[in-house]
C-alpha cells in the first residue's frame, strides 16, 4: 500500500529531528515565469524510472538556485517534488550542529543516510551559504567542525549512487566556496532574476486565482506596468494587502487597491 509506505517515511524523518518532511502542496501551475527552468525541469521528470535507466540516463544529482530574495526559489523547491511526485525533505544546516565534540559531523551522516533510505527524494537546502558561513575561518573558530561538515556533504553530492535530487538555494554565491560550484556536483546552476513584464503579468494572474479571483476582471498589463522592480514575494503581498483593504471596506477587491499597495 502506496499510502503506509509514505506515512512509515514520514515518521521516520520526523523521529530524527534532523530532516523536515514538507508535503509538497504547490505545483508549476503557481510559479510565474522562469520558463528555461521550467524546460529543464520538464525534460528531467521521468528520469527516476526504470525505462529511464533501460534507457542509459543517469538520476539527476541536483541543481543550485541563485538569485535575489522573494524571487521563488524555496516555491521551486516545493514545485519541483509535486511534479515528480516525490517526498521533500528539507536539510536545516543550523540543526546539525551541536556542541559535543564529534556530534555535528554524526548529525550530517545521520541525515544524509536519512534522506538515502527514503529515496527517490527531493533534499531541499535552504539558504547554502548561510548554513556555510565560516567554512574558511573554520580551523580557527570552532576546530575545523563546520569545514569537516562540509567536506563531508560535498563528498556525499559526489559520491552518491541514491536517487536523491538536492536543490539548494542561496542568495550570495560570493559567499560559496569555489568547490561547490563545480560541475558534478550540481547538474546545473540558474540564476533566478527580477521578473520581467510578461512574467509579473503572469504572477498577478496566479496570486488572484489562488484567492478566488478571476484575473480577466483586473488590468494585468497596468498592474505588471506598474510593479517594475518588484520581486514576485512582493507581488504576492501587493495583492494580499489590497483583500484586507478591501475587506475592511466591504467590497470586492479592485485594480485600485492593488495599486494602492504597490506605491506605497
Amino acid at each position: 500500500d502506496v499510502d503506509v509506505i509514505v506515512a512509515e517515511k514520514k515518521q521516520i524523518i520526523r523521529r530524527s529531528q534532523i530532516l523536515e518532511y514538507f508535503e509538497a502542496e504547490e505545483d508549476m501551475s503557481f510559479v510565474g515565469g522562469m520558463s528555461l527552468l521550467k524546460e529543464w525541469l520538464a525534460k528531467r521528470s521521468l528520469a527516476f524510472s526504470e525505462r529511464a535507466r533501460r534507457f542509459g540516463l543517469p538520476e539527476p544529482r541536483g541543481l543550485l538556485l541563485l538569485g535575489v530574495q522573494g524571487a521563488g526559489k524555496s516555491l521551486v523547491a516545493k514545485a519541483v517534488a509535486s511534479q515528480w511526485q516525490l517526498p521533500l525533505l528539507r536539510l536545516d544546516l543550523g540543526r546539525l550542529f551541536s556542541e559535543l565534540v564529534g556530534s555535528s559531523e554524526q548529525n550530517m551522516r545521520t541525515a544524509l543516510r536519512l534522506a538515502e533510505s527514503v529515496a527517490p527524494a527531493v533534499l531541499w537546502v535552504d539558504e547554502l551559504e548561510k548554513g556555510l558561513a565560516g567554512v574558511a575561518s573554520s580551523h580557527l573558530s570552532d576546530a575545523g567542525t563546520t569545514a569537516r561538515v562540509f567536506g563531508s556533504f560535498l563528498t556525499w553530492m559526489q559520491e552518491k549512487t541514491a536517487p536523491v535530487f538536492v536543490i539548494a538555494t542561496s542568495n550570495d554565491i560570493s559567499i560559496l566556496p569555489p568547490e561547490a560550484l563545480r560541475k558534478g556536483r550540481f547538474d546545473e546552476i540558474f540564476f533566478i532574476d527580477l521578473p520581467a513584464l510578461d512574467e509579473r503579468r503572469e504572477i498577478f494572474a496566479i496570486h488572484l486565482a489562488r484567492r478566488g479571483r478571476d484575473p480577466l476582471a483586473f488590468d494585468l498589463n497596468q498592474l505588471a506596468q506598474q510593479s517594475e522592480g518588484f520581486s514576485g514575494a512582493e507581488i504576492e503581498q501587493a495583492v494580499i494587502s489590497g483583500l484586507y483593504d478591501a475587506f475592511e471596506a466591504g467590497r470586492e477587491l479592485t485594480d485600485d487597491d492593488i495599486l494602492h499597495n504597490l506605491a506605497s
